[in-house]
């Protein structure tokens, strides 16, 4: 019986910015977890090495690539999965950029990049889903929101401004969305050795810091973030609503 409520054969599930890192661990545990996977990215080409990659450890996943960060995109996409691959029951809103520099610094140009992506994706994919949720009275949503959602850090405002309204959109949404049996739910990762973090984790000075703050002593694996996902996609997560769960090592449990 428990075995079958985090079981997610049957399901379709849309996960964006999955062409690697986060997106891509999360698109591989629910292929595990027996649902039919949809990745996407806006290169096509990544998403062919990342849907390479599943293939060759024995997951079978479609590849449909679109930009996000437009909406009309996003709203042809989503028609398409639909129609082509079937109903989204799970859809994980990931895609996500990083712009460094100091606040008097940042360019109206660097602000539209990263609220665009890390925001306003979010909101353009949320509500295509929603919309045909709602109709069939149920759904899975789930926002990738950070450490950065509840505190922040020095050269990294447009992004800890965007994730914070994630994790506001989240709550937003489940107080909207909750009585149409949509449960809309976030993750907020700590510091997990990724593709684009490459650069901090070899700092040695960054990489000190994080094992000293993080009451784990060390960086998060990717794999430690699929476990938690595939509980908000499953039955299992169907009276959890409206919340983060931060899965940081502790990082956010002291001073």
């Amino acid at each position: 019986m428990i075995k079958e409520m985090f079981d997610l054969s049957g399901k379709t599930a849309f996960v964006s910015g999955s062409s690697r890192g986060i997106g891509f661990a999360i698109a591989e545990a629910f292929a595990d977890a027996g649902a039919t996977v949809v990745i996407n990215s806006r290169k096509p080409e990544s998403l062919a090495e990342a849907q390479a990659k599943l293939a060759d450890k024995g997951y079978a996943v479609h590849a449909v690539p679109f930009d996000v960060t437009d909406s009309k995109a996003v709203a042809a996409g989503i028609e398409k999965i639909e129609t082509e691959i079937g109903p989204i029951d799970i859809a994980v809103n990931n895609a996500g950029i990083q712009r460094r520099a100091p606040f008097t610094k940042i360019t109206d140009e660097l602000w539209r990049d990263v609220m665009e992506t890390n925001l306003n994706a979010v909101f353009f994919v949320a509500r295509a889903v929603s919309e045909r949720m709602a109709e069939r009275k149920r759904g899975k949503i789930i926002n990738i929101c950070s450490l950065a959602s509840e505190v922040g850090r020095p050269s990294i405002v447009p992004y800890t401004t965007a994730k914070g309204a994630v994790r506001m959109l989240t709550k937003g949404m489940c107080c909207e969305l909750a009585g149409h049996n949509i449960q809309v739910n976030g993750i907020g990762p700590g510091y997990f050795r990724t593709e684009l973090n490459t650069d901090l984790f070899e700092n040695k000075e960054f990489n000190d810091w994080v094992c000293a703050r993080t009451p784990a002593g060390r960086w998060g694996e990717l794999d430690e973030l699929k476990g938690v996902a595939v509980f908000l996609a499953s039955e299992a997560a169907s009276f959890m609503n409206g919340q983060v769960i931060y899965v940081d090592g502790g990082l956010l449990s002291g001073m």
